[in-house]
């Protein structure tokens, strides 16, 4: 437990050499001990030898293994083929590994769809028309949402370069602060108890949310919640922290799904486990973000991962005029700022900009025609676009 700790310390702050060190120390102290395998896939950048590989693959069919050490290293042996090219091999590990995990899972894809539904019942342009003006004036949030895996860490890591904005990490402050709405009854959830609520409480939850936020904070005017989740969320922020700004991190839907299928999560995300799952969460994530820009136009800006690969300082330009920030070239030179980082890209936001990871899906074709057919009418859709 020490040895993890230490090697997720000196990963978030930068120090890689060190952090692989510790992994590796930790493996000799106990070689049946899984984590430390999963933690070094989990740094995207680490390459498996020969020997790791034999030691995973021995390990796994210790008949005394238990289902989370299992599923740690199904996922390590995913990301070792995987960086050999050897996709077949890694989407059978991926997925040996997910069908396992999804079992220890609570999740209903109904309850995200009935979701859905209830946001987009709720906030219609005649409610937000009625109840906007009462939120809180503070402009000092950048929130950064959309789905995991779709370069949410760089959008931050470029905005936490400019000298009038810090990075904090993945907050749960807003989903908290929402939580203390009141209610008719246990049962009546967000978004349905707005309905009735005093337009004058708005403020105060938005006044709350910054008030709980400034312990992340060390005096910089703008600071970043980079909590993807935080998506549904965006009509409520318009009423209640009107001044704030809201980043919509994309790509294309099946790099994205497929990247989150691919991530063993430390908690949560319980849809990314299962390939029908994760690939309807994402139809209905576009669902409301598309109301939102219908509702809302201009209060969200899409911000494309390929579009910032292919044009980086483009779009830099374009997400700071958003923000009213002046251009900074250390934004452009993102890899270069020193800061923790506390998700699974650390690694990959310390280098400069690459594009290896576009299309990167289409290695893993023929193992997605579930995937695909859900989201064959967004893939329609931007076929259509280009």
């Amino acid at each position: 437990g020490a040895f993890s700790g230490l090697g997720q310390q000196l990963k978030t702050v930068g120090r890689q050499e060190e952090a692989i060190a510790i992994y590796r120390r930790s493996m000799h102290s106990n070689p049946r001990n899984a984590e430390p395998y999963w933690s070094l896939a989990n740094m995207k950048t680490f390459r498996f030898t020969d020997d790791d590989i034999d030691n995973m693959t021995t390990l796994l069919e210790d008949s005394q293994l238990d289902d989370q050490a299992s599923v740690q290293l199904c996922n390590a042996l995913g990301f070792a083929y995987e960086g050999r090219k050897d996709y077949d091999q890694a989407f059978t590990f991926f997925q040996r590994g997910n069908e396992k995990h999804r079992l220890t899972q609570t999740y209903d894809p109904v309850e995200t769809e009935v979701n859905t539904d209830n946001q987009i019942s709720v906030f219609t342009k005649d409610f937000i028309q009625k109840t906007e003006g009462n939120g809180a004036a503070d402009s000092s949030p950048i929130f950064i949402v959309g789905l995991p895996r779709s370069g949410s860490t760089l959008l931050e890591q470029i905005l936490a370069s400019h000298s009038q904005v810090e990075g904090t990490h993945e907050l749960s402050d807003l989903g908290m602060t929402v939580q203390g709405l009141p209610r008719k009854n246990r049962q009546e959830r967000f978004p349905l108890n707005l309905v009735d609520l005093k337009p004058e409480l708005l403020a105060g939850l938005g006044e709350a949310y910054v008030q709980r936020t400034q312990k992340y904070r060390r005096g910089a005017p703008r600071f970043i919640d980079k909590n993807p989740n935080n998506f549904i969320y965006v009509g409520l922020l318009k009423l209640a922290l009107p001044n704030a700004r809201i980043i919509n991190a994309r790509r294309h839907p099946l790099d994205s799904c497929l990247g989150s299928y691919k991530q063993l999560f430390a908690q949560g995300q319980a849809f990314t486990y299962d390939l029908t799952e994760i690939g309807e969460f994402y139809v209905q994530y576009q669902r409301l973000m598309n109301h939102w820009h219908e509702v809302l136009p201009g209060f969200v800006l899409d911000v494309q991962y390929e579009e910032v690969v292919g044009d980086l300082e483009g779009q830099v330009r374009r997400i700071l005029d958003y923000c009213g920030l002046p251009f900074e070239q250390a934004c452009v030179n993102f890899h270069q700022t020193e800061r923790a980082v506390k998700t699974a890209s650390s690694e990959q936001v310390r280098q400069p900009i690459y594009s290896s990871s576009l299309n990167l899906w289409q290695n893993y074709q023929s193992h997605l025609p579930e995937l695909i057919e859900v989201l064959e009418p967004l893939l329609d859709e931007q076929t259509a676009g280009n």
